[in-house]
This record gives C-alpha cells, sequence and structure tokens, in this order.
C-alpha cells in the first residue's frame, strides 16, 4: 500500500505546482481579481501584484488568463526567466504574442507595428490584456521606458494594451526607476499570507480536491502549520506534504502536533 491509498487520496495534495484546479480562491485572491477586472475592462493601462515569495502570484496570474473570454480580450502571458532581458527582447515577444508576422529588426519600427496592430485590435472591439509574471525581473530602465511609450497608444477611452505586472515586492522599486511609468501605476494589489482560518479551509480544500474525505490532520497541527508556514501557501504545501509522508512512514492516520513539529526541524523551519 502507498501513500495515497494509505490516506484514501486520489493524487498528491500538497504539490507545490500551478495547479488551476487546486487553486484556493480566498477572500483576497477573490477581491485581486475582482479589480483586475475593473482594470482590464476600462484599459486603466498599467496595474501591478506584488507578494512575497510563495504567495500564489503564478497560479493567480495563470487562473486570470484562463479566465479571460478569447472573444473580448486578446492576452498573453509572459512568464520572465532573467534579468537580462532586453527592451528589443520585450518588443519582439509583444509582437510574436500578438501574432504579428515579418517582425521588423529595429525597435521604431518594432514601435510602429506594435502602434498598427494595437488599433486594429481595438477597432476590432477586443482589448488588448499582456499579463507579466515574475516580473520584478525586468530590471533594466531600458525595458521600462519601452512599456511607458507602449501605455502612450491611447484613445478616448483607454489605453490601447494594459499590462498587468505580477512580482516580489522589488518589482515596484524597479518601476520607480522611471518616475512618469511608476505615476501610471493605475493599480497596486498586494497578496498577502492567509490568515490561520483561511489556512484551515486552505488545506481541507486541497485534501478535498485530491479526494479525501477526512482532514487528517487534528487541529492542534493545524495551528502548527500556520505557526511555521507563517500562512504562506508554498510552505503550506511543503510542511503538509512532509507530514504526510512521515505519518505514512510510521502509519499514523492522522497528523498530529507533534509530527508537524518534527517536519518544521527537518525542514529548518523551527
Amino acid at each position: 500500500m502507498g501513500l495515497k491509498e494509505f490516506y484514501g487520496l486520489k493524487e498528491l495534495p500538497f504539490n507545490n505546482t500551478p495547479d488551476l484546479k487546486y487553486f484556493f480562491k480566498s477572500e483576497k485572491h477573490s477581491l485581486v481579481l475582482y479589480k483586475l477586472n475593473y482594470l482590464i475592462n476600462y484599459r486603466k493601462g498599467l496595474g501591478i501584484v506584488l507578494g512575497p515569495i510563495g504567495t500564489g502570484k503564478t497560479i493567480l496570474a495563470r487562473l486570470f488568463f484562463e479566465e479571460l473570454d478569447p472573444e473580448k480580450y486578446e492576452a498573453a502571458l509572459i512568464v520572465v526567466v532573467h534579468s537580462e532581458v532586453s527592451s528589443e527582447w520585450f518588443l519582439k515577444k509583444l509582437c510574436l504574442q500578438l501574432g504579428i508576422q515579418n517582425i521588423p529588426s529595429e525597435k521604431h519600427e518594432m514601435v510602429n507595428t506594435l502602434y498598427k496592430e494595437l488599433s486594429k485590435i481595438n477597432e476590432m472591439g477586443k482589448k488588448v490584456v499582456i499579463l507579466i509574471d515574475e516580473a520584478q525581473m525586468l530590471s533594466k530602465k531600458e525595458v521600462i521606458e519601452e512599456m511607458r511609450g507602449l501605455l502612450n497608444f491611447e484613445d478616448e477611452k483607454g489605453k490601447l494594451i494594459t499590462f498587468v505586472l505580477f512580482g516580489l515586492p522589488e518589482l515596484e522599486s524597479n518601476l520607480r526607476q522611471d518616475k512618469p511609468l511608476f505615476q501610471r501605476v493605475s493599480m497596486r494589489l498586494v497578496l498577502e499570507p492567509l490568515d490561520l482560518n483561511e489556512t484551515l479551509r486552505y488545506i481541507k480544500h486541497r485534501l478535498k480536491i485530491a479526494g479525501s474525505e477526512e482532514l487528517i490532520f487534528e487541529s492542534e497541527a493545524i495551528k502548527k502549520i500556520y505557526e511555521y508556514s507563517k500562512g504562506i501557501p508554498r510552505l503550506i504545501n511543503t510542511i503538509c506534504d512532509n507530514a504526510l509522508f512521515e505519518g505514512f512512514l510510521i502509519k499514523k492516520h492522522v497528523i498530529n502536533k507533534d509530527l508537524i513539529e518534527q517536519v518544521a526541524q527537518d525542514l529548518g523551519l523551527a
């Protein structure tokens, strides 16, 4: 008998992968999504979503992207993987995401091409939304300046393109390199860690999705999970995943606080 069978699970519930079916829509997350919809519907131009490591920015970005109606939005989700992104890369990436063929090699020509494409999409009655995850990697001032230039494209109803940047708190410092761009931030949203009650609901939610009919964790164990994770979903997952494995090894069907304390010690969280 394996771990899943031992706990009556169809799959492991606490993997740290951005699986949308496990997304826990807390009141805080719901409010952020509601405000982001306002931002893009009224073509406000630039919004930022900030949060510490592990608070769920990536899965929120993916969920928001998946929920955008392709009949209403021309949307793209870009993930930045390193900090050496140049303005040329940024403009070319936007061209590719908008389906532009024969992309020019010169920056000013790329900008002109983007303007024409944005105008065409706008005339079709669709809104252009570009979501950028790990946006704190956009640290070069030249990239930020190009973004500001694109936000100058507008008509009487609003911006022709809306950027939503998801990133660590240092994203805000990067944007401050260009004061005119920072003044264009129409919405600043912060993802806070979960509180104790939300931590309990989060664990219940993931267990239910994975097929469990039981909570598996004692109430005192939940309190310890919250204490050691500080309500950060990624750490909650890591603690719970390790606790289930350790519980399976010693054939413990219900996880108590002592086992959570042991796991926290092993992970260096205590």
